[in-house]
């Protein structure tokens, strides 16, 4: 069966946003370009993963003599996107990512599969498989600005779960926090 690509070459918007208070909060990449948008569900690990590798790739490339990309060192202000996320309908939710650099585009090229349920057999096999035999994926290439404000707002978005407890270290839930006593 071919793969379904739900391709994104200059997207309008791409942006990593939740659905839900924290705690309980489910992450999603949304991408729009037009009316066509595509919204995939990932850990909140991935999210912050994939905002940490966008910055070393974009830091990496400032040191290259002349910065032949124009690779910005901040957010352009111009592409800061504080807006809520548009209406989700989750396509799939993320398993596998990779992240590259098209140096004849100057994009940042993100792909994400969907997870493979590893209680199957049939699954498992699919795991030593290429990732090219996934039903579906998400390809968005986006240029190096937006990348940057892309990282920035994920990085914002991770960060702005529950309040971490100064005794025990444990998130503090919004209901209420009782916390062990570390022993003398």
């Amino acid at each position: 069966m071919p793969t379904i690509v739900h391709e994104f070459t200059w997207p309008d918007r791409v942006v990593v946003g939740t659905i839900g208070v924290p705690g309980e909060r489910t992450f999603y990449l949304q991408v729009r370009t037009g009316k066509q948008i595509v919204s995939i569900a990932l850990e909140k690990q991935q999210s912050a993963q994939l905002a940490e590798k966008i910055d070393e790739i974009l830091d990496q490339l400032i040191t290259l003599e002349g910065n032949p990309f124009s690779v910005p060192t901040g957010t352009p202000i111009e592409l800061v996107d504080n807006d809520q996320l548009d209406s989700v309908q989750e396509q799939f939710r993320t398993g596998t990512m990779s992240l590259g650099w098209d140096p004849t585009t100057a994009q940042i090229v993100v792909e994400a599969y969907p997870l493979v349920d590893a209680d199957s057999d049939d699954d498992l096999d699919a795991l030593d498989d290429d990732e090219t035999d996934a039903s579906e994926m998400l390809l968005v290439r986006m240029p190096v600005g937006t990348a940057r404000a892309f990282a920035k707002r994920t990085r914002e978005i991770v960060g702005a779960g529950r309040p971490i407890c100064v005794i025990c270290g444990q998130p503090i839930d919004a209901d209420g926090h009782t916390c062990a006593m570390p022993e003398a």
